[in-house]
């Protein structure tokens, strides 16, 4: 799965990733709460029945000293140093005291009349302390009574919890980045379906975009289908204006042209004018062909087509013609643009070739063709100059306008590709079309 910074995807994803981390740490943070306040009410329980007991438990002796005849039997508190103390105090002394508080001493805040107080045990560790005031039937003084629990049995026992809690919350996350991403996939499905529709189109398999099964869609898909058939009808209206000028200025040019005689001087300047207005037509008419999407052509019979009409002026002058393409090879335009392109190249290798013309053509997108000979070439500072409209660098041959190599680069350049022309292997010329394509491997 592609993800990009710029993506609708990515942004979906990230904007789940927030939410989802805010609301597993506001769990963690109110779970975790309740949960510390769960375990710790449980130890000022524990305090609570251990204050009341030594409460209950406190009594005057036959001497009538305070004490606690009867104290409690929690083992906990009878463990030694073990921070589970209770302490009963009057008048400023200590009256009675746990086994586990040997003849130590709790020293605690007088008013600690409620559980959560926070305390120093006699080794300096942490307590929880509750201590509570009561008076007895025949002592003057207010008694007091303290009950401690260590603050590390209580983490201990949190630490216990919070695991689990953490673990929980943690398989909760993935689960839900799982089903986030499952369901942004789910919802942006349609979209791909959609750009693979697209790139059918521009790959010249299909001419419309199916209407999608998703209804926020279904006004793209028309209104995409309604600018195609829109372009489709403008450029068939824009190419019969065309073919009406073409023939109402071809027309009087060859009235002209059969008025005068053969050798008169204006027939070479008809000439030229028959072969501009060609050159401006074709070039207009090719002008919108890239915008008419939903066409390809195979490259092959464009080829072969044409080289049956150059065949018998290649075989006067002796020349080998080696083609090297795939049945596969296919260009992302309209069959008459390609035959302008390589009809020109061909013409032109056949006119300077001295004995063999190579075409190689590559299948794939950009699709790639390259006509050379083994002519006299150009040199390399003139390879520019030869695409320049009315440049003509030969003196061999009729006479033309120098037109044939700048159609061939417009056209290119009118489809997004290019004319190169290079040294060929052949030591002439090298005229290399980088076109739009089809690749063999493209699967939607």
């Amino acid at each position: 799965m592609r993800i990009a910074a710029d993506s609708i995807r990515s942004r979906l994803l990230a904007l789940a990733a927030v939410w989802l981390t805010l609301a597993l740490l506001a769990a963690w943070l109110v779970i975790g709460g309740l949960l510390e306040r769960f375990v710790t009410d449980r130890f000022d329980a524990d305090l609570s029945v251990m204050a009341d007991t030594v409460i209950a438990a406190s009594a005057l002796d036959a001497s009538g000293a305070v004490g606690v005849p009867a104290p409690p039997a929690d083992p906990r508190f009878q463990l030694p140093l073990s921070d589970w103390f209770w302490q009963l105090e009057g008048g400023g002394a200590v009256l009675a005291r746990s086994a586990s508080l040997l003849d130590l001493r709790l020293t605690t805040t007088p008013d600690t009349s409620v559980a959560g107080g926070a305390g120093t045990g006699p080794e300096g560790r942490a307590l929880r302390v509750l201590r509570r005031s009561f008076t007895l039937p025949g002592v003057d003084a207010p008694l007091a009574v303290t009950v401690t629990a260590p603050q590390a049995d209580i983490d201990a026992a949190l630490a216990q919890v919070r695991r689990p809690l953490a673990l929980s919350l943690m398989v909760l996350g993935a689960g839900l980045a799982l089903a986030s991403v499952a369901q942004v996939t789910a919802g942006l499905r349609a979209l791909d379906a959609m750009g693979a529709d697209i790139r059918r189109i521009r790959a010249g398999r299909a001419e419309s975009v199916p209407l999608p099964r998703v209804a926020e869609l279904r006004p793209i898909a028309a209104e995409l289908n309604a600018l195609l058939d829109q372009n489709r009808t403008v450029i068939g209206r824009a190419r019969e204006h065309l073919g009406n000028l073409a023939h109402s200025l071809k027309t009087p040019m060859a009235a002209l042209a059969n008025a005068l005689p053969p050798d008169h001087p204006g027939q070479a300047l008809i000439a030229r004018m028959d072969r501009q207005i060609g050159w401006h037509l074709r070039r207009a008419r090719s002008a919108g062909a890239p915008r008419l999407l939903g066409h390809s052509t195979v490259v092959f019979p464009v080829i072969d087509d044409i080289l049956l009409v150059l065949r018998r002026p290649a075989t006067e002058r002796g020349l080998t013609i080696d083609i090297t393409c795939p049945p596969d090879a296919r260009f992302a335009g309209e069959r008459q643009d390609l035959e302008e392109m390589v009809g020109n190249l061909l013409e032109n290798a056949v006119r300077h070739a001295a004995h063999r013309i190579a075409v190689t053509v590559g299948a794939g997108n950009p699709l790639t063709l390259s006509i050379a000979d083994d002519g006299p070439g150009l040199k390399d500072n003139d390879h520019a100059r030869a695409l320049s409209r009315g440049v003509r660098l030969d003196e061999r041959g009729p006479q033309g306008a120098g037109l044939g190599l700048s159609i061939v680069s417009d056209l290119a350049a009118l489809h997004g590709g290019r004319l190169t022309l290079r040294r060929s292997a052949l030591r002439g010329l090298d005229a290399a079309l980088t076109l739009p394509g089809h690749d063999p491997s493209f699967t939607v």
